[in-house]
């Protein structure tokens, strides 16, 4: 406790409460400074009762609410048996009786008394929108307990975040010199793809306006966004002009995509590029393995994936690598419960799994499991090392608070929360033509310059990612990922050195 919180704790009992009313608040006045402050005091009440069933390794709940004053440097809150008091600079601007462990309803009124205090002196939060304010507040209270955690406001709000599920006409592109838009993309099912939308098509005109006159907002609204609509577009094509109407719909991103690089003598490479750990993406992976189950090799691609589903994670997993535990997840400081998919491998066929500094979540522990159990070559830049599993916890007024507070270990135990994975054959420090040529001739020499770092418990994590730092350009990470994937996997002598390094 720093010396300030000593100094106005020690005049506690000099202090005259503001209110000596059993309640903070009253019915009949519920709006002040904007809040619904009923119905603010009723969340975090339910926010601090949810938070208390959750276990936080011998953390108490009781006293998260001096986390507050992570909102503004400025602050400063102490929680004592009697008081909790909340200083701005050097002045006293709130004093109230500590409520009784457990009430929450008491909580939750000095929450909010506390809020509107400190909304009247920090502008950000006073201007900042409900769902803005429940994310900032109970991101200080994560902090507080040292959990990572969210508020989730509102099924919209959780859309915005999520960048799995679009509400689209289903269509990219990109205005021309003359202001017309030309179609650089299609999502496949989308409603563009449905009407014939091609690649390379000119929307000219919209509703019956020119796109040329249109504002990149106007262009926006009629391509995305949360509300439905319909739009009748004119489109030159090189077939000719045609009219459509097109209507915006919710179309789900697949979590899981599978290319097969088809080849007579060796069934070829099944690259599979995985953007969430889910159920779903499980279901993809087994169906391709069943289909192409001839091939040669197999790339899988977690560059940019995440997740927190560890049962998903289990089942993925385990068509690899069968029934070994792929992770420990840590609940508290004592409690582990170790995870192992319930079935057995469905292949044994040579993978590359290409890793980066955005794979994160359960999809580093698959990456882990794969170095583990000898199943895989790990290829890229080390992992984000933000391993965690979320608690998600519905809110009485529709929202939801989600809770990174399991941390997660590899199957064998090792820690990946803060850490990472390491790749065994490092993909960076390639900045120049020349630096490639060099790295490509070593590749054909089969020096990979391969190292492994992840069985040395005490190194300098820092160190590491700096000797192997993520490539700057995309285009040249796709081409050193697919060609040294494709070495590794079509010459089994290389393939089984690196998998035993």
């Amino acid at each position: 406790m720093n010396f300030l919180k000593l100094c106005f704790i020690a005049f506690l009992s000099l202090i005259v409460l503001p209110c000596g009313a059993e309640s903070l608040f009253f019915e009949d006045e519920p709006i002040q400074d904007g809040l619904n402050v009923i119905e603010v005091s009723n969340t975090f009440a339910d926010i601090y009762e949810k938070l208390d069933s959750v276990k936080w390794g011998g953390k108490n709940i009781n006293v998260a609410i001096e986390s507050l004053e992570n909102l503004n440097s400025k602050a400063h809150i102490a929680a004592t048996d009697e008081r909790v008091v909340l200083v701005w600079d050097d002045s006293i601007i709130a004093n109230y009786p500590r409520p009784s462990a457990g009430d929450w309803d008491a909580f939750g009124e000095i929450t909010t008394a506390l809020i509107l205090k400190l909304r009247a002196n920090d502008q950000n939060l006073h201007n900042a929108t409900t769902s803005e304010m429940y994310q900032m507040v109970v991101d200080a209270l994560m902090r507080g307990i040292d959990e990572n955690g969210r508020y989730i406001y509102s099924r919209k709000a959780e859309i915005t975040e999520d960048g799995r599920i679009l509400t689209s006409v289903g269509l990219e592109g990109h205005r021309d010199e003359r202001g017309n838009y030309r179609v650089t993309g299609i999502y496949k099912g989308s409603p563009a793809d449905t009407v014939g939308i091609q690649e390379g098509d000119l929307i000219v005109t919209i509703n019956g306006q020119n796109v040329s006159s249109m504002t990149d907002a106007e262009l926006a609204a009629v391509m995305s966004g949360f509300n439905s609509g319909t739009a009748k577009i004119k489109i030159l094509s090189p077939s000719g002009e045609k009219n459509v109407v097109l209507r915006k719909a919710s179309i789900v991103l697949a979590d899981a995509d599978v290319v097969h690089r088809a080849d007579d003598v060796s069934g070829g490479i099944l690259e599979i590029i995985i953007h969430k750990i889910s159920d779903n993406t499980a279901a993809i992976v087994n169906e391709a393995l069943a289909k192409y189950s001839d091939v040669s090799g197999i790339i899988l691609d977690l560059r940019a994936a995440s997740g927190d589903d560890e049962r998903a994670a289990a089942k993925l997993t385990g068509l690899f690598v069968g029934e070994k535990p792929i992770m420990r997840i840590v609940e508290t400081a004592k409690e582990e419960l170790e995870v192992i998919p319930g079935g057995k491998a469905v292949t044994d066929v040579p993978v590359v799994v290409l890793m980066s500094d955005t794979t994160k979540g359960t999809a580093e522990a698959v990456a882990a499991a794969f170095y583990e159990y000898k199943k895989g070559v790990l290829v890229g830049t080390p992992t984000a090392g933000s391993a965690r599993i979320a608690t998600r916890i519905n809110l009485e007024n529709g929202g939801a608070l989600e809770l990174l507070n399991k941390s997660i270990k590899t199957g064998t135990g090792r820690l990946i929360d803060g850490r990472g994975i390491f790749p065994i054959v490092c993909l960076s420090n390639i900045r120049s033509v020349s630096q490639q040529n060099a790295f490509f001739l070593n590749v054909i020499n089969n020096d990979f310059n391969a190292k492994d770092f992840n069985k040395e418990e005490d190194l300098d994590v820092n160190a590491i990612r700096r000797g192997c730092p993520t490539i700057v350009n995309g285009e040249d990470e796709d081409s050193l990922s697919s060609a040294v994937s494709a070495k590794i996997l079509t010459d089994k002598k290389v393939y089984n050195k690196l998998v035993a390094e």
